[in-house]
C-alpha cells in the first residue's frame, strides 16, 4: 500500500474539521484504500481504532442499513460506547438512500468527522444535497499515476528501469489491485474486464435505469475508440445510424452524460483562446485508464498519440488543473492548463520524427502572445526545445511535480 501523499497532502488540513469529507471516483481506483490511509493518520495523530466507526455499502452484510434512518439508529447506538471524538468512514456511500438526510443528522448530533466514498458524480448534486450544502470538500480519486504506478511496480520487479516501467504503464493502466496480481497479463485484462462491466452495470445502467444496454455497448464502444478526438452527439447518431440503429440525439447526450458521471469518461470542452471563452459544441473525451480501454477494446498501441494525450490529461487533473482545448484559427493546442494564476499550454505527440511533425506541434503556438509556459510533450530522449517553447520527454513530464 503506497501513501498517496498527493492526496494526503490536500486532505490533512481537513482532518478533524467538521466538514465531510468526500471521495469521489471511478470503482476500484482505490477510494477505500485513502479510508485506510486517512485512518493511519488519525492513529498517528492520537486517536485509537475504538474511535473508528466504518461501513462498506458493497458488502451485503450492511444490506440492512442502506436507508438513513437505519444507519443514523446504527451509529447513535456505536457512539454510546465511545469516548471522545468519533470518527466515521462510509464507502459507497450511494448505496444508502437519502444517505445526505443521515450524515447531516450525524454531523450535528454527534462530535464527529465524517469521511465518505462514492463512485458517482451526481453524488453531491441534486435536490437531497441541500442538506450539505457549504458543508463538504470534494476530493476526486484517480487511477494511478505513472509516478505511483512505478513505486509499486518496481516492488515486483525490482530491477525494472523507467523506460521499461513506462511501456508496462501503457500496456496496463493504473487501476491500482494490478500489483496484487503481480501484473499478470492474463489476470491483469480479466480484472479490468470485470471492473469494466461493474462500472457499466453498476454504476452506468443500474443507477441510470437505463433499458437498452446493447445501445449503451454501442456507445461506449465509439467514445472509447474516439478518445482524444472531437466529436458531438450527432456525430454518433451518424455512427449507429451506420449501424442499423437509431436513437434520439437528447438520450445519446443522456447516455454519454451518465458515463462521465460514473467517472468512466472526462469531458473536455473547447475554448477560443484568442476570445477566452468555451466553444459549445463539440468536446473531446478521454477514459478513466487507458488499461481498461486495452484490455475491453485493444488498440491503444495503435492509437499511440491518443492514449499519450489521455495519460497527459489524467495527470494534469491530478495536479488541479482545469483542463479545456484550445481552438485558435483553425488550429488546435492539445490541452490549456489553469490553476489560480497559473497558467500553461501542452502539445502532445508519440515522436518529432519528422520535420512536418516539428512544424505542426510547435508552429500551433506562433499565434500566442502571451508569456505562459509553452510545452510540446514526446517520447524523444533528446531535448528538442526551441523558441522559448519547451520540449519535455512525456515519462520526464509525468515525474516532474514541479509543472
Amino acid at each position: 500500500m503506497i501513501t498517496r501523499e498527493a492526496y494526503m497532502k490536500k486532505i490533512r488540513p481537513f482532518i478533524n474539521s467538521d466538514l465531510v469529507k468526500v471521495l469521489t471516483g471511478i470503482r476500484r481506483c482505490g477510494k477505500s484504500v485513502m479510508l485506510e490511509l486517512i485512518k493511519k493518520e488519525l492513529l498517528q495523530q492520537g486517536a485509537t481504532e475504538k474511535q473508528f466507526i466504518s461501513f462498506n455499502f458493497e458488502n451485503m452484510s450492511f444490506a440492512h442499513l442502506c436507508n438513513a434512518k437505519a444507519l443514523h439508529d446504527e451509529i447513535i447506538s456505536q457512539s454510546k460506547n465511545i469516548n471522545g471524538k468519533i470518527y466515521l468512514f462510509f464507502d459507497e456511500i450511494q448505496e444508502v438512500q437519502d444517505w445526505e438526510k443521515c450524515i447531516n443528522s450525524l454531523r450535528v448530533e454527534l462530535d464527529c468527522d465524517i469521511y465518505i466514498t462514492g463512485s458517482n458524480a451526481k453524488l453531491l448534486s441534486g435536490e437531497l444535497a441541500t442538506y450539505l450544502a457549504g458543508r463538504y470538500v470534494e476530493f476526486i480519486i484517480y487511477p494511478f499515476s505513472f509516478a505511483e504506478f512505478s513505486d509499486l511496480y518496481k516492488t515486483v520487479f525490482p530491477n525494472t528501469n523507467a523506460n521499461d516501467c513506462f511501456k508496462k504503464y501503457l500496456h496496463f493502466g493504473g487501476m491500482p489491485y494490478l500489483a496484487a496480481l503481480q501484473y499478470n497479463e492474463e489476470a491483469c485484462k480479466q480484472y479490468l474486464q470485470d471492473v469494466y462491466t461493474s462500472v457499466e452495470l453498476k454504476d452506468i445502467v443500474k443507477r441510470n435505469t437505463i433499458r437498452d444496454v446493447d445501445m449503451l455497448d454501442r456507445i461506449l464502444t465509439y467514445v472509447t475508440a474516439n478518445i482524444g478526438t472531437i466529436f458531438s452527439a450527432n456525430v454518433i447518431a451518424k455512427y449507429l445510424k451506420s449501424e442499423g440503429r437509431s436513437m434520439a440525439i437528447e438520450t445519446i447526450i443522456n447516455y454519454v452524460k451518465a458515463c462521465t458521471d460514473a467517472f468512466l469518461f472526462y469531458q473536455v470542452k473547447r475554448q477560443d483562446v484568442q476570445g477566452k471563452k468555451l466553444l459549445a459544441i463539440n468536446e473531446k473525451y478521454y477514459v478513466a485508464d487507458h488499461g481498461i480501454r486495452e484490455a475491453v477494446f485493444g488498440g491503444n498501441m495503435k492509437d499511440i498519440n491518443l492514449i499519450l494525450e489521455n495519460i497527459v490529461y489524467l495527470e494534469l487533473l491530478r495536479r488541479g488543473y482545469k483542463v479545456s482545448v484550445g481552438k485558435i484559427d483553425n488550429k488546435e493546442i492539445d490541452f490549456v492548463c489553469e490553476k489560480q494564476e497559473q497558467k500553461l499550454y501542452i502539445q502532445v505527440t508519440y515522436l518529432l520524427a519528422a520535420e512536418e511533425t516539428i512544424q505542426r506541434e510547435f508552429g500551433v503556438y506562433s499565434s500566442i502572445t502571451d508569456n505562459y509556459p509553452k510545452y510540446v510533450l514526446s517520447l524523444d530522449e533528446f531535448d528538442m526545445s526551441r523558441d522559448g517553447i519547451i520540449h519535455k520527454n512525456i515519462r520526464d513530464f509525468l515525474l516532474d511535480n514541479d509543472i
